[in-house]
């Protein structure tokens, strides 16, 4: 995949040097890119200013709201507004939403990705796993959304439930036109992830990791270190994914890597049915205990990495 760029300005990129004294500058902190956050979910609707302040106080110092459909994106635009530089925003139809396609639908879709702040296509994909709309009309709406994405030379994130074959023949079949993709929400085995990773795909991991006990999936990709730094993401995908820190199967040597600050955001402020952006410093930690690395540098090298790909400020 070529490297695609948005509408708003890069930095030059990172040399390795820049982030070393990064990390050597930041060290014992935070400095976390959430790119995916549903902020325009219900669940939010009275407090948003105060879930916005306890992410900036847990570290998290981007915050990429994503859009399911023409309402909810035009509502993530309306976020970047009232934070400016601290909230952008991605807009998509959901698979769940396809069948609701039509002309006038891609041309509001259009209209908010010509917006600086909007620096992604998505949430799109394929989901199976409910079928809210068919199969059909999920791939014709992707493959929509895919040529849309190359054409703005914009990254899209991609979910897929229960797809993943049919996902993968799409991308083989527009193998020469490939935006960059970001599989959102990962949450599958070793041979799906070397798949992805083989088009040149990003993994964004989500709560789901404090879930997997199984010895194919991504328990087992932690384990190994499968995923390159510099192919992660690090997503809340709030209100949803709660991290369950006291999962019984989470061996205890892992356990005591978490930091009473980090610990003190996700006890506080996220329950299970609704998790804020401030949850993701327990999640950097969970990876960094399994990638023997510090906490600081996992999340500054997929931050990197997010500022890249999506050309945050």
């Amino acid at each position: 995949m070529s490297c695609s760029s948005s509408k708003v300005v890069k930095d030059s990129p990172r040399s390795s040097s820049d982030l070393a004294e990064a990390l050597e500058d930041l060290s014992g902190q935070y400095f976390i890119t959430d790119v995916s956050a549903n902020l325009t979910n219900k669940k939010f609707a009275r407090d948003v200013d105060g879930v916005i302040e306890r992410a900036q106080n847990a570290g998290v110092k981007k915050i990429i709201v994503s859009g399911t459909n023409i309402q909810s994106s035009k509502e993530a635009l309306r976020l970047t507004r009232i934070f400016p530089d601290y909230i952008y925003c991605a807009a998509g139809i959901h698979p769940n939403e396809a069948k609701s396609w039509d002309d006038d639908m891609e041309a509001s879709l259009r209209e908010i990705l010509s917006n600086p702040e909007c620096v992604a296509v998505g949430q799109c994909g394929l989901d199976y796993a409910k079928k809210f709309s068919e199969p059909a009309e999920q791939k014709e709406v992707l493959n929509k959304q895919l040529k849309i994405a190359a054409e703005l030379k914009m990254p899209i994130l991609i979910c897929e439930r229960e797809a993943h074959e049919d996902l993968i023949e799409i991308l083989k079949n527009n193998i020469h036109n490939l935006p960059e993709i970001i599989i959102h929400s990962f949450c599958g085995k070793v041979s799906e992830l070397n798949t992805y990773l083989s088009f040149g795909c990003y993994i964004s991991l989500t709560g789901s990791i404090w879930k997997d006990k199984s010895e194919d999936g991504l328990k087992k990709i932690l384990e190994d270190q499968m995923i390159p730094l510099d192919r992660l993401l690090m997503e809340s995908d709030s209100p949803y994914m709660y991290p369950n820190t006291r999962a019984s199967h989470i061996p205890a040597s892992i356990k005591e890597t978490f930091t009473e600050k980090s610990l003190s955001f996700l006890h506080r402020y996220c329950t299970f049915q609704r998790n804020e952006p401030c949850s993701l410093p327990v999640t950097v930690e969970l990876i960094a205990a399994h990638y023997k690395t510090k906490p600081d540098e996992v999340a500054l090298q997929t931050t990197f990495c997010a500022m890249k790909l999506f050309g945050l400020n």
